[in-house]
């Protein structure tokens, strides 16, 4: 058994003196505030103090904090309602004020990974559609949280939940699969359309997800074919301790997923606290902020269930199921030909290092039955995995693309 949840609890335990002694000497010298703290070497030394800080602490799972949005050029409220919800799952609304004869926008349900980080990572893609769409979104639960006593939840499971809020949402719903559910999604869509469900989503659009590795193999990809399925079963899975929820349940925990990443881009991630303690040296308010709120969110991580992980890892990354024509839910086999009313929109980023190109497009040489005037594949420039889904190339190339697709 992985022993890196002990050496995680362990490491917390040891820091939280210092942490809190660090925390303490910064606030009292920002109340010493005027000349004393305006003074570089004090500066600097603060600077430090926060950094520690922050490199110690463990990052709650981050709100969405979205209370406004536009409409028709004005400003709206929007709240956020739990649609529906399973131990696994919360199934959220945005739910807009919108103002009285606005008529019915059309609803996307956004499925976000369930990959070692939390839904709001995609905060960026829900912000970007509640112009001009009926937002959901899936807010996958950290399994450290969730009791033993509920249960395991594999891919089987999670392409279980798909198919339901699918089913909830319809009509007029619009699906969208960002990375790693694009498989799941893509088999849920495949049963609704062989079981003649008249509950299919007018639309699905995949972005950036792994439908077939071969294509343009990552490192990530590499790694799973060299290293087999039972590697990952003897190195990657932890029991959870007792001080969790989820305690006794066997999970791949999300600190190793975020250091697995974080390993393939390390000296960026270096420079990166580098440069934000000089931002926070130099006074450099607006930048170390938004520095922060990046980092606040990206090691904001969740474990993902042993079953889950290993069965994406296998059925994936490394067999290839999907794409070969073998993917099975529940013993059933899953038939991408039986795709003919549902619209498929295929979005890849030209630099991305996780999800190559043609990995995603590869959904259209399976959607055999699909008209061609009902599918669409972009490639966006200049981005890499992240790009797809927030910054300003997606709300100003990506969003607009996607709009356009669910009103045809």
């Amino acid at each position: 058994m992985n022993p890196v949840y002990v050496a995680y609890e362990s490491f917390h335990a040891a820091a939280l003196l210092p942490r809190i002694a660090a925390s303490a000497a910064r606030q009292s010298l920002d109340v010493a505030g005027g000349r004393v703290a305006s003074l570089p070497h004090v500066r600097a030394f603060s600077a430090g103090l926060e950094l520690f800080e922050r490199l110690t602490r463990r990052y709650a799972k981050p709100r969405f904090n979205i209370t406004s949005t536009t409409f028709d050029g004005q400003s709206v409220e929007v709240r956020e309602r739990v649609r529906w919800s399973k131990p696994f799952c919360n199934l959220i609304r945005f739910e807009r004020a919108l103002p009285a004869g606005a008529g019915d926008q059309p609803k996307l349900l956004i499925v976000a990974p369930m990959s070692g980080h939390h839904a709001t990572l995609v905060r960026g893609t829900v912000k970007a559609f509640l112009p001009t769409h009926d937002v959901y979104i899936t807010d996958w639960a950290d399994a450290s949280t969730v009791p033993a006593s509920a249960g395991s939840f594999g891919l089987d499971d999670y392409i279980d939940y798909v198919r339901e809020m699918m089913a909830l949402l319809a009509p007029d719903l619009h699906v969208m699969a960002i990375c790693q559910p694009a498989v799941p999604v893509f088999a849920a869509v495949a049963m609704m359309e062989e079981d003649c469900d008249g509950r299919v989503p007018v639309s699905m659009t995949l972005v950036g997800g792994p439908i077939d590795t071969r294509k343009s193999p990552t490192q990530v990809n590499a790694l799973a074919v060299g290293k087999g399925i039972e590697w990952f079963r003897q190195n990657c899975i932890a029991e959870v301790p007792w001080n969790h929820e989820g305690a006794g349940r066997r999970v791949y925990p999300g600190i190793l997923q975020l250091n697995a990443f974080m390993s393939m881009n390390l000296e960026r991630h270096v420079t990166a606290h580098v440069d934000l303690f000089k931002e926070l040296a130099t006074g450099d308010e607006a930048a170390a902020i938004k520095r922060k709120d990046f980092y606040d969110e990206y090691l904001a991580v969740a474990d993902l269930t042993e079953e889950f992980y290993l069965e994406t890892v296998e059925r994936v990354f490394v067999n290839h199921d999907l794409a070969l024509g073998r993917f099975r839910h529940r013993g059933r086999p899953v038939d991408p030909a039986a795709i003919r009313r549902v619209a498929l929109l295929t979005i890849e980023g030209e630099n991305d290092d996780i999800t190559g190109l043609g990995q995603t497009e590869a959904a259209h040489t399976l959607c055999t039955s699909l008209p061609d005037g009902m599918r669409t594949h972009y490639v966006q420039a200049d981005v890499g995995h992240y790009g797809l889904f927030s910054g300003s190339r997606f709300r100003n190339e990506i969003v607009p693309l996607v709009v356009d697709f669910t009103r045809r």
